[in-house]
């Protein structure tokens, strides 16, 4: 299951303040569950950030709006490219546009 946030701006660009600063293309990977203490399933999230804490940052406020209540982040890494598999594949794309990628895997 995939699911997409419009939250920022494209990975050329993000908006810090009144200047504009380049962002790279993140993927982190952790695990998650949507009920304190409750069963957790993996999730890889995709997003367009200036810096590795703004990465995390925004993937917290990301799986928050997508209704889970905790989230342990176990990888953090920047994509060189388009990766060659889905759903990755296409998430990456949405990133390009200034989404933000929850992919789970139940």
């Amino acid at each position: 299951m995939a699911d997409n946030d419009n939250s920022m701006d494209g990975p050329e660009d993000a908006l810090d303040g009144d200047d504009m600063i380049e962002a790279s293309v993140f993927i982190i990977i952790g695990q998650v569950s949507r009920e304190e203490g409750g069963e957790k399933i993996q999730v890889h999230v995709m997003l367009a950030a200036p810096d590795e804490d703004s990465a995390v940052r925004e993937t917290l406020n990301a799986l928050a709006r997508e209704g889970f209540a905790e989230a342990d982040l176990d990888q953090i890494g920047l994509l060189e490219g388009m990766p060659d598999e889905e759903p990755h594949s296409t998430a990456y794309e949405g990133v390009l546009e200034g989404e933000v990628a929850v992919i789970t895997f139940d």
